[in-house]
C-alpha cells in the first residue's frame, strides 16, 4: 500500500524498532505540518493509507473529498479531529486502537513534572542562575498539600499515584459517571464542583476533548481557585474557555498555570498574550512525545494497516464502509 505518514516532526519514527512493520509498503514520511487543506491534498493525492500523529492535522470532509484512493486512516486513542462521516460517505475505514487500561504515562510524567517545576519555580530559577543572579525567589513543597485531579481517568489515576508517594493529599472531580467510579473504589470525591476548585494546592485537569466536554472549565471555576493555586492542563485547551485561563492569570486566581496544550497548534508566536504570560510555563504538547511511548503507539498504528492489507481490518470505527452496498 501506499502508505503516507503527517507531521513526524523530528523524523523520528523510522529510527523506531516499529517502523520495520511497513517493510512491505511504499511509504512517505512528512516531517513537516500542512495546514492548508489544498496543499495537504495534493501531497497525498496517491495515497492509499494515512498514519496520523494524533491531533497535529485535522482530516476534514473537503480534504477527504479530494483523496479518491484513500482508503484507510490509521491512528491510535480519540478523534475529535477526524470528520468519521465524511470518512463512511468517501469510503475511507478509520481505525483507531482505544488502548482500554493502559494509560499514557508519559503523559502523566510530563504532567507531574510541570507541577514539579512550577511549584519549585525551576524555570526563572535556572533562567535567573544562568544570567547570574542566584537564587531569584522560594518555592514550595507538595508533601502536605492538595492536588485536585478534575477526571477519573487511566493518565489522572497514575498521577494519583506518583502525588500520594510526594506525601500529598488527593481530591476528585470529574462527570457523574466518574465521581460515582470513584466513590465505589473508596476515592475521596470534593462535595462540590466550587469546593474542589476553591479547595485545592493544584487542580490538573485529564478529561477527553469531545462535543460534551469542550468549554467545561470557565471562568467561574477558575476565579475561586486560590490566589496561590497552581493550574495544570496536558490534556486538551479546547477544555478551557477560550480566554478564560488568560483572564484568570491577569486576575490572579489561580496564581499561576503550568500547560502542556494551546487552542492554535504548533504555536509559534512568542507574543501570545498566554504563552508570554510571566505567570504560566509551558511545554510545546509533548506529554506523549518520547521514543519510548511512539513505538508503543505506533507499533499498534503499523499493525492496524497490516491487518487492513492483509484484509483483516482490527479496532475499526467505521465498520459499515466495509459493508456491501445496496
Amino acid at each position: 500500500m501506499r502508505v503516507h505518514i503527517l507531521d513526524d516532526w523530528f523524523d523520528t519514527l523510522r529510527g523506531l524498532p516499529c517502523f520495520a512493520r511497513l517493510a512491505a509498503h511504499d511509504v512517505t514520511v512528512w516531517t513537516d505540518h500542512e495546514p492548508d487543506p489544498a496543499r495537504l491534498a495534493k501531497r497525498l493525492a496517491t495515497a492509499e493509507a494515512l498514519v496520523l500523529f494524533r491531533e497535529r492535522t485535522a482530516i476534514t470532509a473537503p480534504l477527504l473529498d479530494r483523496l479518491p484512493d484513500l482508503r484507510l486512516i490509521s491512528q491510535r486513542s480519540v478523534y475529535p479531529h477526524i470528520d468519521v462521516a465524511a470518512c463512511t460517505r468517501n469510503g475511507v475505514l478509520l481505525c483507531s486502537n482505544m488502548h482500554a487500561g493502559t494509560p499514557s504515562y508519559a503523559a502523566a510524567e510530563l504532567t507531574w513534572a510541570l507541577i514539579l517545576a512550577a511549584m519549585r519555580q525551576l524555570p526563572q530559577q535556572m533562567a535567573s542562575l544562568k544570567s547570574g543572579h542566584w537564587q531569584m525567589g522560594v518555592g514550595r513543597t507538595l508533601r502536605g498539600r492538595r492536588l485536585g485531579l478534575y477526571g477519573y481517568g487511566r493518565i489522572a489515576q497514575a498521577v494519583a499515584g506518583y502525588a500520594r508517594a510526594f506525601g500529598m493529599e488527593v481530591l476528585w472531580w470529574a462527570s457523574e459517571e466518574g465521581r460515582a467510579r470513584a466513590e465505589a473504589d473508596c476515592e475521596p470525591v470534593a462535595k462540590s464542583r466550587e469546593a474542589f476548585f476553591a479547595g485545592c494546592d493544584i487542580v490538573s485537569v485529564h478529561v477527553r476533548l469531545k462535543p460534551g466536554t469542550r468549554g467545561i472549565i470557565g471562568p467561574a471555576d477558575l476565579a475561586v481557585m486560590r490566589p496561590d493555586a497552581l493550574f495544570v492542563n496536558t490534556s486538551r485547551a479546547g477544555l478551557v474557555q477560550p480566554g478564560a485561563l488568560l483572564a484568570a492569570l491577569e486576575a490572579g486566581r489561580p496564581g499561576s498555570a503550568a500547560i502542556d496544550v494551546f487552542d492554535s497548534e504548533p504555536l509559534t508566536d512568542a507574543t501570545d498574550p498566554l504563552l508570554s504570560h510571566p505567570n504560566l510555563i509551558a511545554t510545546p504538547h509533548i506529554g506523549y512525545v518520547t521514543e519510548d511511548e511512539f513505538d508503543l503507539q505506533f507499533s499498534d498504528i503499523f499493525d492496524q494497516v497490516n491487518a487492513f492489507d492483509q484484509g483483516a481490518p482490527i479496532h475499526m470505527i467505521n465498520p459499515e464502509v466495509l459493508e456491501p452496498r445496496a
